[in-house]
């Protein structure tokens, strides 16, 4: 291993290097063009064996995916923001073909207006496609996400596409050190693509795309959720794996200071860095906070997340995200559930922040939780719900 200085972005291309893909179709959006243009090169250098196919939209990347992944071939892509949602149609199917097609994805704020800062609103919009969601919270889990997604997305009690995103700009093109691992070491982690069917197995002939009605739809449907299922118990077998490979291991969600804690701040992504000297400076005062840090938004451990927090009664969740005319945006509304199935009934208080790249300091992150320590029970939607740092 080589500890050296990488941007999000050029931490996924090299990790997009060094998992070597049959086949690669993009068009090219900010802030995610530069994992693209920086693969391009590995490609035109010969450091890669990867089909590039450079395509006139995202749509078109997608269906080109699926048509490659449908053939046998290992398949990968990246994108952002409206190149995410001009996909919208595509991501769909792809996991009704159960198609381990793998994006390294930039959140982006979606337009309107336009804005091309960092948000979750693009995710989030495809939360419920049947793609398996990681977030990263700095280049170095961007890296590595990327390479355990391969390994995810393949297994064969899972065949589901799968995404690893990083907050745009803010890690994206952000530098920072982090471990580099042998070619070597990754090739063997990820082993040979083995696809569960190929159009190209004329001994085995198969119908891909076909009118699927009453008859059987139902039943395809069932089996991709049933994927997802099995898919939370993978992520963390292969994260206990790559630990003991890489000395780095991975699980479902990491936590910090959260065994005492009376007040809990939950966040995803780069957040989550600001977050542990937030939690530093509030234990030196005297306050017991503690951070939860979600990794993996898709499938959603509802159950694991509640066992966490089962003790804290007061939880400040951070959206980086709208559910606009929701109860709550997406990360609280989903935690709020896994509570009210576990029969707890915490404070919980979601702050919307961050829109459109809106910075967020440390010590904002501390006036949060204190807050949320000091507010009363919510009685409305006004106070359950609080915009954080927005002109009012």
């Amino acid at each position: 291993m080589k500890i050296i200085a990488k941007t999000g972005n050029e931490a996924m291309a090299e990790a997009m290097r060094q998992i070597n893909p049959d086949v690669c179709a993009a068009y090219p959006i900010t802030p995610a063009t530069e994992v693209m243009q920086i693969f391009a090169g590995f490609v035109n250098d010969g450091l890669v064996k990867t089909e590039l196919m450079m395509v006139e939209s995202e749509h078109s990347a997608m269906s080109a995916c699926m048509g490659a992944t449908a053939a046998g071939a290992r398949t990968m892509t990246s994108t952002s923001s409206q190149g995410l949602a001009f996909m919208y149609e595509m991501l769909y199917i792809a996991a009704g073909y159960r198609l381990p097609i793998v994006i390294a994805e930039v959140n982006r704020a979606l337009s309107g207006p336009i804005n091309i800062h960092c948000d979750h609103g693009d995710t989030m919009g495809a939360r419920d496609t049947g793609w398996i969601q990681l977030f990263s919270e700095n280049a170095q889990e961007a890296y590595d996400n990327l390479i355990q997604a391969i390994r995810i997305a393949e297994h064969p009690d899972v065949q589901l596409p799968a995404w690893t995103s990083t907050d745009g700009f803010i890690i994206s093109h952000g530098m920072e050190n982090m471990e580099v691992y042998p070619d070597e070491a990754v090739q063997k982690f990820i082993k040979e693509f083995q696809p569960s069917f190929t159009l190209l197995n004329n001994q085995q002939p198969l119908t891909v795309g076909a009118a699927d009605l009453q008859d059987f739809y139902f039943e395809h449907r069932r089996a991709a959720a049933e994927g997802m299922r099995h898919a939370k118990r993978v992520i963390q077998e292969i994260g206990r794996e790559f630990g003991q490979t890489f000395g780095r291991s991975y699980g479902l969600f990491d936590t910090l200071e959260l065994d005492d804690a009376e007040v809990a701040l939950v966040a995803m992504g780069s957040t989550a860095g600001t977050a542990r000297m937030a939690v530093k400076n509030l234990r030196q005062r005297g306050v017991k906070a503690g951070l939860l840090k979600l990794r993996v938004f898709r499938p959603f451990p509802a159950e694991e997340l509640a066992q966490a927090l089962k003790h804290v009664p007061n939880v400040a969740v951070m959206d980086r995200s709208d559910g606009f005319n929701a109860q709550s945006a997406p990360l609280a509304t989903e935690l709020k559930t896994a509570f009210f199935d576990a029969g707890l009934k915490p404070k919980v208080i979601d702050y919307i922040y961050g829109l459109g790249g809106r910075d967020i300091h440390f010590t904002e992150l501390e006036q949060i939780m204190e807050k949320t320590l000091q507010a009363p029970e919510p009685g409305d939607l006004d106070s359950r719900v609080v915009y954080w740092g927005v002109r009012e």
